[in-house]
């Protein structure tokens, strides 16, 4: 998840959001702060926007250690940053397994 925070005051919290074309406007309710963002998905690690969606599996202990997947998401891999996990999931063709295992 993208972690947002208001630019003037830092709150992450008091912050609404409403649609404007392709951008969503923000008000920061504790300082009054308005900002636009872009939603579209970009690389955390050096910015680039032709990143790629591919499903990731979150698991969770069904019985005991068993572990089960409980559902799949999309995650954006950026082809020059997650270009091993890009090229694992292309050649596999299954959700990539999870960042955290929970039974460890």
């Amino acid at each position: 998840m993208t972690d947002i925070a208001c630019p003037s005051c830092g709150t992450d919290e008091h912050l609404l959001g409403t649609a404007k074309g392709d951008l969503i406007e923000l008000r920061c309710e504790q300082c009054g702060a308005r900002w636009d963002r872009d939603p579209s998905p970009r690389c955390p690690t050096c910015g680039r926007a032709d990143v790629e969606p591919v499903p990731q599996a979150a698991w969770e202990k069904s019985r005991g250690s068993q572990l089960s997947i409980s559902y799949i998401t999309v995650v954006h891999l950026c082809p020059e940053c997650d270009a091993d996990l890009l090229r694992q999931q292309r050649q596999t063709n299954v959700p990539l397994p999870p960042r955290d295992n929970p039974a460890g």
